[in-house]
């Protein structure tokens, strides 16, 4: 897990509240001069706290980090006690911790044992997330048009300077294995495909096959095809449970190197951008400025960029859930299992959900690998430290009847932001023994 720098953010809070005075002032628009209208709070989500923009962007974003760690923590602890109850599982005597988590899934997992026959068959495709693009496009906007630039935004032609993973139009160079995304239908896609392949004659397939099995298949539809996972070899369509290489056709998108012969002038970009990104930017990236001339624009990206870090958008995950009763399970016993596993399927996705999206906010890694770096928790701490040096130094300018509001307001913000990794990190454990119930180790 990445370790947040908790110390200094907590100094420079308390430290802020000692020297705030040497912050350079300026009056209100109030004919007293030093009332600019009662405080907001991190914590009500009244946000015009400093009258400055790049310090209100930032209360944004921990209150946004806030509401999302917040909420996918409570969500969990709802799911995992609902779980509870449905497979008749003792409720918990104090907090949803790993310990209590890892019981709970020992006890679903010997009921599994003893009603199916060799086991769940699971089909997992992870969730992906994305830094909200149009939250920057927004902060950005707002913090310059306060600096009284000549703000123009269209929102339908957004690009952004993307340091991770663009999906969708580049206007320079797409680099990176496989980052040519032709949408398909493709015939003989000479890459990957993602999404089914109509396979020509028989293949094996790590997926869905619907057709014929030469296997065993751990499912079938009203016609006695195959509609599940077979064992052996399939005729028809697999329905791919990840990207991967197709004998047949392929419905859905084939990726292909760059300068392959499939990878057209209409093909998205799907990897490495070296100039501005059209689509959606999976890790960080730098929001464009919405005025053609604004000095102010360098100072407004950060608050803009960490705004977007905190409002990140994960996908569900696609999980599919095959098997065979044990031969000794009756009817009633089978419409009992039936119930609880769909129980358990629907509750799973929010959860391993939740579990993406936290462990990117907190540690930056999604299906443990490091897509956001810094984390959006680092990113935040560190860049409002930068920000309170630069109040200090006299860099950025607070409206004198604001100051007892700013105080406060960095108070509460370096306490959110200084408990999440010790806070979260207890659940991120406790949602990951929960995701070995499906076979997912990160």
């Amino acid at each position: 897990m990445n370790t947040m720098n908790t110390k200094f953010f907590g100094m420079a809070g308390f430290g802020l509240a000692l020297g705030l005075g040497a912050l350079s002032l300026q009056g209100c628009e109030d004919p007293l001069g030093d009332v600019c209208g009662p405080c907001g709070s991190i914590a009500t989500g009244q946000l015009t706290i400093a009258g400055n923009a790049q310090f209100d962007g930032f209360f944004n974003a921990v209150y946004s980090f806030n509401g999302a760690t917040s909420k996918i923590k409570a969500d969990f602890d709802a799911d995992i006690m609902a779980l509870a109850e449905v497979w008749g599982y003792a409720a918990a005597d104090g907090a949803i911790d790993a310990t209590y988590v890892q019981g709970l899934v020992g006890h679903i997992q010997g009921e599994i044992d003893t009603t199916v026959q060799g086991g769940l068959k699971i089909n997992y495709v992870p969730a992906k997330c994305e830094a909200n693009v149009n939250v920057a496009v927004e902060a950005q906007a707002s913090c310059e048009a306060q600096a009284e630039c000549d703000v123009q935004v269209d929102p339908g032609q957004v690009s952004v300077a993307c340091e991770g993973t663009c999906s969708g139009s580049c206007s320079g160079s797409c680099s990176g294995s496989l980052s040519c995304a032709v949408k398909a239908p493709t015939l003989n896609c000479e890459g990957e495909c993602e999404g089914a392949c109509e396979i020509s004659g028989m293949a094996a397939c790590d997926g869905t096959c619907r057709g014929t099995c030469n296997g065993n298949c751990s499912a079938t539809d009203g016609s006695g095809q195959c509609a599940g996972a077979c064992d052996g070899m399939c005729e028809g369509t697999c329905e791919l449970s990840a990207r991967a290489q197709c004998g047949g056709t392929c419905h859905g998108t084939c990726y292909v190197d760059q300068g392959s012969a499939q990878c057209t002038a209409e093909a998205e970009c799907s990897g490495s951008c070296d100039a501005e990104c059209g689509g959606s930017c999976e890790g960080s990236f730098t929001p464009p400025s919405a005025s053609a001339d604004c000095e102010a624009s360098a100072e407004c990206n950060a608050q803009a960029s960490a705004q977007a870090s905190a409002s990140l958008e994960c996908t569900p995950p696609s999980l599919d859930i095959t098997f065979e009763f044990a031969a000794n399970v009756d009817a009633s016993g089978q419409a009992a299992f039936t119930a609880k596993l769909a129980e358990l399927r629907v509750r799973g996705v929010a959860i391993l959900q939740g579990m993406t999206k936290l462990s990117a906010l907190v540690t930056g890694k999604v299906n443990g690998e490091v897509v956001f770096d810094p984390a959006p928790a680092v990113e935040i701490t560190n860049q409002l430290n930068a920000l309170v040096s630069a109040g200090v130094s006299g860099d950025v300018s607070i409206p004198t009847g604001r100051i007892p509001c700013v105080i406060p307001a960095l108070k509460e913000a370096a306490q959110i932001m200084g408990s999440a990794a010790g806070e979260f990190g207890g659940t991120i454990d406790a949602q990951l023994s929960f995701a070995a119930v499906f076979g997912i180790t990160g």
